[in-house]
């Protein structure tokens, strides 16, 4: 353990109140420790080493890095002692006491085992992202607590969470909120520089200029830019290539979808000034030492679903001010540091303070289904900390409906039960009706073909996407389109060649193919065969 940080002053507090209450709301800032501290402080202090702690990331990335770095601070092997699990990987053993893991693991182990027999504590970290699986799995722990397992710790933690309504949620009554803790926490200055005037160029360009100026200067340290997304990325570092640089750098993407070798490469140490271009994975939980400037584009990736229409989509949009100064925070963990903001001071201004929670946006078809798998049958009657719009909580129903994973009572005709289908369905990690594809593809025989179109599917697109007028691009990859039947059919095309050639990064590239993204596909599609078997079984 690190006793040195901020999270080590009220210590004490966290462990009286966990002996004499079940519930607690902890507010740390950036650089107080809480996400690699406060778990081991409830192991240790609350449970006297005798328990399991789980922690919620919202993050594959940062359950990762988090398990690797308290497994060092207590000198243990990673995947004995302190380990974690996200989807499709697991590196935990039974004798794990700390657990990181991302909500759709949770709610899976919900699922099999509805008491958390083995759990004495579960953390709910960076709860101000308000993923949908968050609130879900918020709020059925709060109902298992009030029911079967009355002992069962629950501590909900963030650098910038209202803790009013939260306190209020996990309180005995709306004028008796549960305890909320405070901690200080050590950061260094980091000066904010907004842009001068509306930039009408590309965020791509205007990050590569801002790096160069910053080498221009001579300002010491790496540097972290923030981008909405994949292409992004990809478009940034090679706006940055194009640039004569003053002095040699190293350029790393960083996001949710790269495999954990490739996601290691930006925490690890260079010889080199390293470059990290970054989702807004990088935006909380994660430390990567030597950051002293931050790039931020002030755009983000945001799932929406408009109900009216039963339709998804991910938008670009601007992030909100609580999320701009979280990634401002990335530039001043270990020293002082500067924040590039591509926006103006009164455009900030117009910004939204915090974001809006994924419950009021996205698609609520595999939450629902998980509240039937648990005995709830009407899911806008669930205890959530913010009810959802009931357009939205009928139009998931009545997709599974139309999937035949529900099906009327004949005790209640107001209320839907899980069928054989349903049951089924909750074994698979992924949308509904992916998931369905594979239940149906395992009863005609053909599972092989639907769990690779799942992989396709869910996974990250394997095609390099250009410019309509990068005519090298769509000439590589005109023989996948020609005579296909579908966008799928060209996306099959396009890994079989890919997997004939065992990934070749040279071969795929020459055709227009992510060789990376190809590679991950055939390890979803290997997981998913396996659990649609055990299904079966």
């Amino acid at each position: 353990m690190n006793e040195s940080l901020p999270i080590w002053d009220i210590h004490g507090e966290i462990a009286d109140t966990l002996a004499v209450q079940t519930r607690i709301v902890l507010t740390a800032p950036t650089g107080s420790g809480k996400s690699t501290q406060v778990p081991q402080i409830i192991l240790d202090d609350v449970l006297c080493g005798g328990g399991k702690v789980v922690v919620l990331q919202p993050r594959r990335v940062a359950a990762r890095s988090l398990a690797r770095r308290v497994a060092w601070e207590r000198s243990a092997r990673l995947g004995d002692e302190v380990g974690y699990q996200v989807r499709f990987e697991n590196h935990t053993c039974p004798e794990t006491k700390i657990e990181f893991i991302t909500e759709g693991v949770l709610l899976r182990r919900l699922q099999d085992d509805p008491r958390l027999a083995t759990v004495d504590a579960v953390l709910f970290d960076e709860f101000h992202e308000r993923n949908l699986m968050s609130d879900l799995a918020l709020g059925l722990v709060k109902k298992l607590q009030c029911t079967e397992r009355t002992d069962l710790k629950l501590v909900v933690m963030s650098a910038t969470i209202q803790t009013g309504p939260i306190a209020r949620y996990l309180g005995q009554a709306d004028d008796d909120p549960c305890r909320v803790l405070t901690s200080g926490g050590r950061t260094f200055p980091v000066e904010i520089r907004f842009g001068k005037y509306r930039n009408r160029d590309p965020i791509t360009e205007q990050a590569a200029k801002a790096v160069e100026q910053i080498l221009r200067d001579n300002s010491r340290g790496d540097i972290l830019v923030f981008m909405p997304g994949m292409g992004e990325i990809r478009g940034t570092i090679g706006a940055i290539s194009r640039r004569r640089l003053s002095e040699p750098v190293e350029l790393i993407p960083l996001h949710g979808d790269l495999p954990p070798a490739d996601q290691d490469r930006a925490f690890a140490v260079s010889d080199r000034r390293k470059i990290v271009v970054a989702t807004n994975v990088a935006e909380t939980s994660v430390t990567i030492d030597g950051i002293r400037h931050v790039i931020d584009s002030g755009m983000a990736r945001v799932a929406r679903f408009d109900a009216e229409r039963g339709f998804g989509t991910l938008l670009i949009e601007e992030i909100s001010r609580a999320s701009a100064d979280q990634r401002a925070g990335r530039a001043g963990r270990t020293s002082p540091g500067t924040c590039h903001r591509l926006w103006t001071e009164s455009g900030h201004l117009n910004r939204s303070e915090h974001n809006t929670p994924e419950i009021h946006r996205t698609d609520l078809s595999e939450s629902v289904l998980m509240l039937h798998s648990t005995g709830i049958d009407e899911a806008a009657q669930f205890d959530w900390l913010d009810k959802p719009d009931a357009k939205a909580v009928a139009k998931a129903e009545s997709l599974l409906r139309s999937l035949g994973a529900l099906t009327k009572h004949l005790a209640n005709n107001n209320a839907d039960g899980l069928t054989d289908v349903g049951h089924a369905m909750l074994r698979l990690p992924m949308h509904p009706r992916l998931a369905r594809m594979i239940v149906e593809g395992s009863r005609r025989g053909c599972v092989n073909e639907a769990a690779l179109c799942a992989a396709l599917m869910g996974g990250r697109n394997i095609l390099i996407r250009s410019a309509r007028d990068n005519k090298t691009v769509q000439t590589a990859q005109e023989p996948f389109r020609d005579g296909a039947d579908s966008d799928f059919d060209v996306l099959m095309r396009a890994w079989q060649f890919a997997n004939v050639r065992r990934y070749n990064i040279d071969d795929c590239r020459a055709h227009g193919i992510h060789a990376g993204a190809c590679r991950e596909v055939e390890s979803a599609f290997r997981q998913i065969l396996h659990l649609a078997k055990a299904t079966d079984a």
